[in-house]
């Protein structure tokens, strides 16, 4: 999903008007677009390195209809979803994604106690806070405000990873530097650095607690890009296993799961019935 600068979303409008009503149906509804979002997700959280065996409680920033927080709740985390399109939000609700949502410009900060998260992840958003859509934005202001309540609402030790596509050079600059003054350590994961196609680009950042290393790319290092490819493959594999067969998406033995799922977070559901996940029949 690379942008050429024309080409980029944030450079046409604000991203709440941008991804109005129809912008918001089209790109949930995009096959493709759900399988890079669904990428990238898995990628952001295996960077994460959250624990493997408890459920945590994460912050999706820039969480759009919720493709990305479907990827959390498969993983068996909460999470809350912060957005400032409220169409992306009205269709993330349609869509009955699991996370809690909250209408909100990432730009005024992040309006949650303190180690209120075990950990961050956001997709193809952080971007957009380096754009002055009114008068009176300061990027350099909105991102260090931004970093600094993101810090204080974060578990020390954990982690918050960016998924982004920085302008160039400049922007990535502006964006580290200011995550620095907010407290973070860290840096820039890049996987498959010498495919123009493949290339992507995280910000991995640390809050407090023990020094920890930045992990590697995928297919950094020359000879052992398939090596770490298969290392990566493998490790989520091990994933599912640990979390059991999924059902597939669609079917009655999901549906089932994901209506228990709403039960137990004191949800209302309907009943169960012989017709549930039962296909309707298309007349004309």
């Amino acid at each position: 999903m690379a942008h050429s600068s024309s080409g980029r979303p944030e450079r046409q409008a604000p991203p709440e008007i941008f991804y109005g009503e129809e912008e918001a149906r089209k790109y949930t509804s995009n096959t493709r677009m759900i399988e890079i979002q669904s990428q990238l997700s898995e990628r952001a959280l295996e960077l994460l390195r959250l624990p493997e065996d408890q459920p945590c409680f994460i912050l999706d920033v820039g969480c759009g209809s919720g493709l990305s927080g479907e990827t959390l709740t498969e993983q068996g985390h909460f999470w809350v979803g912060v957005d400032i399109s409220s169409h992306m939000l009205d269709v993330a609700v349609e869509r009955e994604t699991e996370g809690d949502l909250v209408l909100g410009d990432m730009g005024y900060g992040m309006p949650f106690k303190p180690g209120t998260f075990d950990g961050v992840i956001s997709i193809s958003a952080l971007q957009w806070l380096c754009n002055a859509d009114k008068s009176f934005h300061h990027p350099p202001k909105r991102l260090l405000k931004f970093f600094s309540s993101l810090y204080a609402c974060l578990s020390r030790g954990s982690r918050a990873v960016f998924q982004l596509y920085p302008e160039n050079s400049s922007q990535l600059e502006l964006i580290t530097q200011q995550s620095m003054r907010a407290g973070f350590t860290g840096g820039l994961v890049v996987d498959f650095p010498n495919s123009t196609k493949a290339k992507k680009m995280f910000l991995c950042l640390f809050a407090g607690g023990q020094p920890q290393q930045l992990p590697k790319g995928l297919g950094t290092e020359v000879g052992n890009s398939q090596r770490q490819q298969i290392d990566f493959n493998s490790k989520r594999a091990k994933m599912k296993k640990l979390r059991g067969a999924k059902s597939a998406k669609g079917s009655r033995d999901w549906i089932l799961e994901k209506k228990e799922r709403r039960r137990r977070q004191g949800r209302e559901v309907r009943p169960d019935t012989k017709y549930t996940a039962r296909k309707r029949k298309v007349t004309f």
